[in-house]
């Protein structure tokens, strides 16, 4: 059984295309959801706590980063 991917396991550059990929299933379902044509209006939630891990992944590494410069400059 393949173990499943977490949002920790992938480097920069797939965080920000899973990113957009996340922001624009929101835009898609955001825009059923207004037309009626959704049926399962749980996934906007589930797609927006994704899209919030996501940047709080960036953002933890950002600050990582950043903490790193500054030790070494230190």
């Amino acid at each position: 059984m393949a173990k499943k991917t977490t949002v920790r396991d992938l480097n920069d550059a797939e965080l920000v295309e899973k990113l957009g990929e996340k922001k624009q299933e929101m835009f898609d379902l955001r825009f059923q959801h207004a037309t009626g044509q959704l049926d399962d209006t749980s996934r906007l939630n589930r797609v927006r706590r994704d899209v919030a891990r996501v940047n709080t992944e960036i953002r933890e590494r950002e600050i990582a980063a950043a903490e790193a410069l500054e030790e070494n400059d230190g």
